[in-house]
């Protein structure tokens, strides 16, 4: 073994042993006062100092002149050195500037996972505004609601994503930077460093939305103090140095992005953003993992899950394993050459406020692992309906107080004041505290048991959803006079999403119509798989929805797409789980979308007007679905669309369109050649 070899395995043995050192040994918490003397549920904040005067532009532009060639981004094809990112970042910066954004003011960012979402998230910063995320996945009523609802006067983005957006609403902002359009214009600004007053550590550094249970997503505001105190933490406990290499992995709207990010790029490391189709496939992104020397890696959780239970080399430089924004279920088995760390953290408390190591084990245990202890400068408390301390160890409901709470939800007073609540237990005058409706306990040695939700809302693939907002948006379609939506867990770590709806009889819409309905209004995380009629929603005696009274899906009448009025269109999930009668595919694109389905869901064949959500299906495999068959076809189908047409035939006949359209815009020569490829497949 050389001596590179020996660091690295030296570096895998005491990783562990660092983290535990990083958040044990230093006291992650400590009791306000004596053990005898006060309540022990509650666990203060470990006063620990960071630069306060700090901003992220001024430390990127630092790391720039230090180290102008080291590379900063990385995706396949594209590679940003610190000089390019910080020049790219002060043009578009002045520009922003002239247009009027100054320190405070949210600016929309509409673009996908790429440099350019970086360079445009850094500007932003750099112009002194707020970064307001925007994913283009997402339905376009939805952004352009955020867009209006945070008040953004600009919108940066691309002339080819905008034009998608107006397609089917107005975009609600005054002006427009297109990356591409403007790119004369922004290559003339000064590259130089913004000299006027930057942001300050009260102002905004960024607004994410999230789901709200009124029916409209709301927005978390996040200062630029809580995001440097995760920051500097984050660089603390995981020895982050200009020598790691890190992943972007998340969403361009999660919370997450930011920790992706700032912790690397203001200490001089590398970021590398893999293509979308890596995470959907655990063993392709455990590959690049690899190939490309990651050091530290976040990952949702069930994508997580799924890469402790592969085979890793031993040769890996991948040091720390993150997870958070689900449940973790698993423990990671010996001999992963890395350390697996939960974090727990709502948007609401600036993406982590309790973190741990997860230790190994060989056999299964009882209990999931905790979510660790408090962060720096973060304070846990555990409460009962009366505010005050339940006695060590007895469950109760979650508070986050300390430096990461955030400034409350934009323009919701009502809203902010109902889950921002002021510290009774805080020294600082002012202090507040958030309530974050999540039910724990404490662990004799201060770590934190989650023991789910104390109300309705829930998370799939990391997303928050407040169910009673898919509820809303369902009882607006027409036909429907009352809804609930639950959450049923499959398998572990499999959430599938049903919804109960109450029909009124002169009209019964179908899945499709449904779907087709909520997805111009809700992201593909949010949309039901499985609609069940019900004559009328149990209720409590205090008149509320008993959702513990629901009848399993298998037990019920489920909506069917048969146009007809009458039972005809209702169907038990015990008969075939289908739309029609039973069929065999019917031509070629039918066939190869039926052996794609098959393939996934571990079938020998299929019927053409089978449900595919009905049949095992979920998200996660809905996602891959979609991937092989914009492959196989070479036409871009969204997740969406598996929602609105969730048959081999259905989805068929939308490829065969988009193929058709494609047709159409090529000569009759290319027109030949991918016809001839199609037939080859």
């Amino acid at each position: 073994m050389d001596l590179q070899q020996e660091e690295l395995h030296s570096s895998k043995l005491s990783a562990l042993a660092m983290v535990a050192r990083g958040v044990i040994e230093e006291n992650p918490g400590r009791l306000l006062a004596s053990e005898a003397e006060q309540p022990p549920s509650l666990w203060a904040a470990v006063k620990r100092d960071y630069p306060r005067d700090a901003c992220i532009p001024a430390l990127v532009a630092q790391q720039a002149r230090e180290r102008p060639q080291a590379p900063a981004v990385v995706t396949a094809g594209t590679t940003l050195s610190y000089q390019e990112l910080n020049r790219r970042a002060n043009q578009l910066a002045h520009y922003l500037r002239a247009l009027g954004i100054y320190p405070g003011v949210p600016v929309g960012l509409y673009l996908e996972r790429s440099p350019e979402m970086v360079v445009g998230l850094l500007a932003i910063l750099k112009a002194g505004g707020a970064y307001l995320p925007l994913d283009p996945s997402y339905p376009h009523e939805r952004v352009c609601f955020m867009l209006e609802d945070a008040q953004a006067p600009v919108l940066v983005t691309t002339s080819r994503l905008a034009r998608q957006l107006e397609q089917e609403t107005a975009i609600p902002t005054r002006q427009r930077v297109y990356l591409d359009q403007d790119a004369v214009k922004l290559a003339a600004q000064s590259t130089g460093e913004i000299q006027e007053q930057q942001a300050r550590a009260a102002d905004l550094a960024y607004v994410i939305y999230t789901s709200g249970s009124t029916g409209r997503p709301k927005g978390v505001e996040v200062t630029h103090d809580s995001l440097l105190n995760l920051i500097f933490w984050h660089q603390r406990v995981f020895s982050v140095s200009a020598a790691d290499r890190a992943s972007q992995v998340t969403s361009p709207a999660f919370d997450a992005t930011g920790w992706e990010l700032w912790p690397y790029l203001t200490c001089g490391a590398t970021v590398y953003l893999p293509a979308d189709e890596l995470r959907l496939s655990a063993p392709a992104l455990r590959d690049w993992l690899v190939e490309q020397a990651i050091t530290i890696a976040f990952l949702p959780t069930p994508l997580a899950e799924r890469l402790i239970q592969l085979p890793w080399p031993r040769e890996t430089a991948l040091r720390f394993l993150l997870t958070g924004a689900d449940t973790l279920r698993r423990y990671p088995q010996p001999g992963l050459p890395f350390t697996l760390v939960n974090n727990y953290g709502p948007t609401e408390a600036t993406v982590v406020a309790t973190s741990g190591p997860v230790p190994p084990v060989s056999e299964p245990l009882a209990e999931p692992p905790s979510i660790g202890w408090a962060i720096d400068n973060t304070s846990i408390y555990i409460l009962d309906e009366a505010l005050r301390p339940v006695p060590w160890g007895t469950p109760g409901e979650l508070y986050i107080g300390g430096q990461g709470v955030a400034r409350g939800y934009r323009g919701r007073p009502e809203l902010t004041a109902e889950r921002f609540l002021p510290d009774p237990f805080a020294q600082q005058p002012g202090a507040r505290m958030y309530r974050t409706g999540d039910q724990a306990r404490f662990l004799p040695d201060g770590q934190i048991a989650f023991l789910g939700r104390l109300d309705t809302q829930v998370k799939i693939r990391g997303y928050r959803i407040e169910l009673d907002e898919i509820a809303t948006v369902l009882n607006q379609q027409p036909g429907i006079t009352a809804s609930v939506v639950i959450a049923r867990e499959e398998l572990p770590g499999e959430k599938q999403l049903v919804a109960y709806v109450v029909t009124s009889p002169e009209a019964r819409p179908t899945p499709s119509q449904l779907r087709t309905a909520l997805a111009k209004q809700l992201p593909d995380y949010m949309l039901p798989t499985i609609f069940v009629r019900l004559e009328a929603l149990p209720l409590t005696v205090h008149g509320k929805i008993d959702r513990a009274a629901l009848p399993p899906p298998e037990a019920s009448e489920i909506l069917s797409e048969a146009p007809e009025t009458g039972e005809a269109d209702i169907e038990s999930l015990a008969a075939l789980p289908a739309t029609e009668a039973a069929a065999d595919p019917a031509n070629a694109i039918e066939q190869q979308v039926a052996e794609v389905v098959c393939s996934l869901l571990g079938r020998p064949a299929i019927d053409a007007n089978a449900n595919f959500f009905m049949l095992g299906g979920h998200s996660l495999l809905g996602a891959q679905l979609i991937l092989r068959l914009t492959e196989l076809f070479g036409v871009q189908i969204s997740l969406h669309t598996l929602f609105t047409a969730p048959t081999v035939r259905q989805l068929a006949a939308c490829i065969e369109q988009l193929l058709l359209e494609r047709l159409a815009t090529m000569s009759e020569q290319e027109a030949c050649s991918l016809l001839e490829q199609l037939q080859n497949r």
